[in-house]
């Protein structure tokens, strides 16, 4: 199964989720959003699949840093989608493409039931 996996390679979280896979003996091409970017299209799908709260990290100190306007513009997925592309920080981690679905953030239990049911 063809697994990718986006995120930053220093979240705690991302690292988590790595050893998971690894614990797995799953194998992911690791896409780093700090040195590859990201991608306006592929976060507008991901937007469109699992829905802007979801994907956008309310929570993190990037988001928490911009001015109110930029706020409310994060509020509406199209131009979420440019801010989230100007700060690849402020989206969840990790995201995680497999070919029947879309993984957002790391619960384990979550991944258990999709990527080891998924495996073939």
């Amino acid at each position: 199964m063809a697994i990718h996996m986006y995120g930053i390679p220093n979240c705690d979280t991302v690292k988590k989720a790595r050893a998971w896979l690894v614990k797995q003996g799953i194998e992911a091409i690791f896409h780093d959003y700090k040195k590859e970017g990201a991608d306006p299209e592929q976060i507008a799908k991901w937007i469109s699949v699992a829905g802007l709260d979801s994907v956008l990290n309310h929570r993190g100190t990037t988001f928490r840093s911009l001015s109110d306007t930029q706020k409310r513009d994060a509020e509406d997925s199209h131009k979420a989608v440019a801010l989230l592309v100007q700060n690849p920080s402020m989206l969840k981690r990790p995201i995680v493409e497999f070919p029947d679905g879309l993984l957002v953030g790391f619960k384990e239990d979550e991944w258990c039931a999709t990527l080891l049911s998924s495996e073939r």
